[in-house]
């Protein structure tokens, strides 16, 4: 059989309801979990590890340095066929592309979570974690990058997103759906992932990089204060095709100045930006001022990927080869 090292780190699939404050806390540790995992003994051997009970808001990036660093240990060693990490759902998108950029595809290495804490009715806990061993004991598994596995779908960590505060399958890749399924112990891959993969050999990462939502009206107030504070990059979720209002300009060309990367995606949560309008504001200027505009990353995951590039480089022009 196949070994699988688990790695625990909080989150509500490790919760239960405190009884004084009344309201769910990281409660159960590795051990208590996996003994609601039933008849995994029967296809995987299994290690497991206690990283922390850290609820999925206190999952900072040093934190998730810390355990890609902790995960790429387990990789390396011969015993060790593949990886499952436990994480808070709120962001573990952003830990997942994380660990997707700074890990080469090879093992598995596989993340996963769950909607309902262990006090709840229906808790998917174990179940989940049951779909997310029988992914990384998977041949067809390997060489994927890091895969995200709820609800008995797979999904690449480059593509999906958390789209429900509460519904059981709240984790959805929006273009063109999961990967794959899990499907009682068989795992049925449907397609490759999209995207080509980013490999970023780093050990840093540069934590003061900020993520501002365009509205209707917006001015540069709240970039004017980030450039004055030493901000190191910013990461707008500009409207529509990649556009914002001209109020915003004069901001966005003052950090550039100050050698300050501004990176454009969109706020919709499916398509690409583009450089398609030039008026002040639209993306074509937006462009010529020396803002980088991304595909089709979303806010949270450009601002992951911004926040390591700037460990390796620092001049906008380098840091735009990264996102091409």
């Amino acid at each position: 059989m196949k070994k699988i090292a688990i790695i625990f780190t909080g989150g509500t699939i490790s919760m239960t309801v405190d009884e004084r404050l009344k309201a769910a806390i990281p409660a159960m540790d590795g051990t208590k979990i996996m003994s609601m995992v039933t008849n995994i003994d029967q296809i995987a051997t299994l290690e497991t590890v206690d990283f922390g009970k850290y609820p999925g808001p206190h999952m900072n990036p040093q934190r998730m340095m810390k355990l890609k660093a902790l995960v790429k240990e387990k990789l390396a060693q011969p015993s060790i066929d593949g990886v499952v990490i436990t994480h808070g759902t709120d962001n573990l998108e952003e830990t997942a592309f994380l660990l997707d950029l700074t890990l080469p595809a090879g093992k598995p290495v596989v993340v996963v979570g769950a909607m309902r804490n262990g006090s709840e009715l229906g808790y998917d806990g174990p179940s989940n974690l049951s779909a997310a061993i029988c992914t990384a004991i998977h041949p067809e598994s390997y060489g994927r990058g890091v895969l995200v596995v709820l609800n008995d779908e797979v999904n690449s960590a480059r593509e999906v997103t958390k789209t429900h505060t509460m519904a059981l399958d709240t984790f959805k890749s929006l273009d063109f759906g999961p990967i794959g399924i899990v499907d009682q112990q068989d795992v049925i891959f449907y397609r490759k992932g999209l995207y080509p993969s980013l490999f970023l050999e780093t050990d840093g990462i540069e934590p003061d990089v900020h993520l501002l939502k365009a509205v209707s009206g917006m001015d540069s107030r709240l970039i004017d204060y980030l450039v004055t504070t030493g901000a190191k990059g910013i990461v707008i979720e500009a409207m529509g095709r990649g556009n914002v209002p001209p109020g915003m300009m004069p901001g966005i060309k003052k950090a550039i100045k100050n050698n300050i990367p501004i990176v454009i995606v969109s706020r919709c949560p499916k398509g690409r930006v583009l450089g398609t309008y030039g008026y002040e504001g639209g993306g074509a200027d937006l462009e010529k001022a020396g803002a980088i505009l991304v595909n089709t990353l979303n806010g949270q995951k450009a601002r992951i990927q911004l926040m390591l590039v700037l460990a390796l480089v620092s001049e906008i022009q380098q840091i735009k080869t990264y996102f091409m």
